[in-house]
């Protein structure tokens, strides 16, 4: 059975199942999505020369019927159907289950509810309504991520997604089976001198050219758009250390595949801990 739970920037939300109040009829965009296919041509070449893929926003339309016990109920659940999908809000967070698999998405309602007329769309207890969302991100994302098994004990895996590395190996594969390269998110604990995370498969790597006391947290955000680099306080005080990136340094993402990750530091960091964590990116489900 697939359900659908909105949540926008106001922190409501509405579930869309198979029962009242709100029955989904249908759900369009999970997975078509068009691609922009980027080549270019030489003088005199026949056919021309591949370059990239990107992938556009998707789109997705819900179809939905409002079910109340009384006339009262339902243009009072109508309205909130509204003020949920209200793209005033800007992003929300649709989530998406089918008792396989659990993915979210970041989504703008492109417009307000539609609430068309007609006996065979509204009656005194039911009322159709039509939602379209935009994704200006087109991937699907994994809400849990289960890494194997060590045969270090000094490793740890929760089972949020994030997993812990002692120094006596610093350095871990992690197996990215998703659609596309991810971002991820570092928590790296002092003290340290120069910190740095290195992806030894692409070679990329990030390092910060200051001193990580004892207590604090350096953390790095690789999203696009999002990119920060904080050193975190005992007391939760935050300091922007982005000025002080080695220029070398790239906000790398796991790329598909295994990914080496390596941590190190120009002092000694026995005791040092490293969580990352980060969601596999799907083109459908």
């Amino acid at each position: 059975m697939q359900r659908i739970i909105f949540t926008n920037a106001r922190g409501q939300s509405v579930e869309l199942k198979s029962s009242a109040p709100f029955l989904l009829q249908s759900v369009d965009g999970l997975g078509d999505v068009d691609a922009d296919t980027q080549t270019q041509k030489s003088p005199f070449q026949d056919g021309s020369t591949y370059i990239d893929s990107v992938l556009q926003e998707r789109a997705i339309s819900l179809e939905i019927v409002i079910i109340a016990s009384d006339k009262p109920t339902l243009l009072q659940q109508r309205q909130y159907l509204a003020s949920v999908f209200n793209p005033k809000l800007g992003q929300g967070i649709l989530r998406y289950e089918n008792g396989e698999v659990v993915r979210e998405i970041e989504a703008v309602p492109d417009g307000v509810p539609v609430f068309p007329s007609g006996r065979e769309n509204r009656g005194l207890v039911f009322q159709k309504a039509l939602v379209n969302l935009l994704c200006p991100n087109p991937f699907w994302k994994s809400t849990e991520i289960t890494e194997e098994p060590t045969f270090e004990p000094l490793f740890q895996f929760p089972f949020e997604g994030v997993f812990e590395i002692g120094v006596q190996r610093d350095n871990r594969i992690i197996v990215n089976d998703g659609d596309a390269p991810t971002p991820v998110f570092i928590e790296f604990y002092g003290p340290a001198v120069n910190p740095k995370i290195t992806n030894k498969t692409t070679g990329e790597f990030i390092k910060v050219n200051q001193t990580l006391q004892e207590g604090e947290v350096m953390k790095i955000d690789t999203t696009p758009g999002r990119k920060s680099v904080y050193f975190v306080q005992p007391d939760g005080t935050e300091r922007n250390v982005f000025n002080w990136i080695d220029p070398e340094s790239t906000f790398f993402q796991l790329v598909v595949g295994e990914n080496e990750i390596e941590y190190s530091a120009d002092s000694d960091i026995q005791g040092a801990i490293v969580n990352i964590s980060y969601r596999k990116l799907y083109n459908a489900v």
